[in-house]
């Protein structure tokens, strides 16, 4: 290869890494600032597309657009009313600002460490000055009172609620979006995302809900109980007067068929005693004579007088 031919494509080189390190490309869902040397140059870029800087001297700090996620540590804080309780939050923010952000915070990661002081310093300061009822609801709806409801939330479905949890809400994201406005990002939302007690107060309370409801439980099987003797009384009572009509049935029947027996044997011996006294002495030999058994009769016996007139 000759000496030209080598300087042409090292110009082909250079021009190609020269253009390659003067360009570059913004996604939609990007913004930049360049600076030089650490120091911003111009104002922040937002557009997509392709865009031109100063070769390796420049350089591209590329943020995010969209909305992004704000997840806060757990805070133990006390109420206006003395309860000690866990607060979860979250919340939802973007950068508007790119260059203030880059002058005040750098990146994501410092963004994230200071909402966390500014929000959890925000949310304590306002649950701090409210009742738990406040924070845990949002109107004065009434509780559905069942067999199940402990006293204590009886008690409780009487407080009636101020501001509720969602003005809480609002005015922790109104305070703390006013601060972080000067790090050039805006806050749009903060939530709590779930409030529960400390374990000390934990405890007591599950000890008191597991004693109401064994109260609850034991009230329900005395009832219970009670119920099932109530009818078993029913059913015994139910039986002897079942069991004492049918014997009455029973005997009134019992009853009928003997003054009907009667009156047939009576009629029957009216229109012919001799016969009748005939056929009950027949039917009273079997039950007294069998082959094995032995007579002993006197010929005036009243109970041969039938065989006896046999043989005339």
């Amino acid at each position: 290869m000759s000496r030209v031919a080598t300087i042409v494509l090292g110009v082909a080189v250079l021009a190609i890494v020269l253009g390659f390190s003067s360009t570059y490309t913004l996604s939609e869902h990007e913004q930049a600032v360049i600076t030089r040397f650490g120091q911003p140059r111009g104002q922040s870029i937002t557009e997509p597309g392709l865009h031109f800087k100063q070769p390796f001297v420049d350089t591209v700090n590329r943020f995010d657009k969209r909305w992004l996620d704000w997840r806060g540590d757990p805070n133990q804080i006390p109420t206006k009313d003395k309860k000690y309780i866990w607060v979860d939050t979250f919340g939802r923010w973007r950068i508007v600002d790119p260059l203030r952000f880059f002058q005040r915070l750098r990146d994501e990661r410092n963004a994230q460490s200071r909402l966390d002081d500014i929000i959890d310093g925000e949310t304590r300061n306002t649950i701090a000055s409210f009742a738990l009822i406040e924070a845990v609801r949002s109107t004065n709806r009434p509780f559905e009172d069942d067999e199940y409801t402990t006293e204590e939330e009886r008690g409780e479905s009487l407080e009636q609620v101020a501001q509720g949890r969602d003005k809480l809400t609002r005015q922790i994201r109104l305070r703390a979006a006013e601060i972080v406005k000067e790090f050039g990002v805006e806050l749009v939302d903060v939530q709590i995302r779930r409030i529960n007690y400390v374990d000390e107060v934990q405890v007591k309370v599950f000890e008191r809900m597991i004693s109401e409801r064994r109260r609850t439980a034991e009230r329900s099987r005395s009832e219970g109980m009670g119920r099932a003797a109530e009818i078993r009384g029913q059913r015994e009572r139910d039986l002897k007067e079942i069991r004492s009509e049918a014997y009455r049935k029973a005997q009134e029947i019992t009853g009928k068929a003997d003054a009907e027996a009667t009156r047939i044997y009576a009629d029957a011996f009216g229109r012919d005693a001799e016969f009748y006294q005939f056929m009950r002495t027949l039917e009273a030999y079997p039950q007294v004579m069998d082959r094995s058994t032995s007579l002993f009769l006197g010929s005036d016996s009243e109970f041969y007088r039938y065989l006896r007139s046999s043989k005339k």
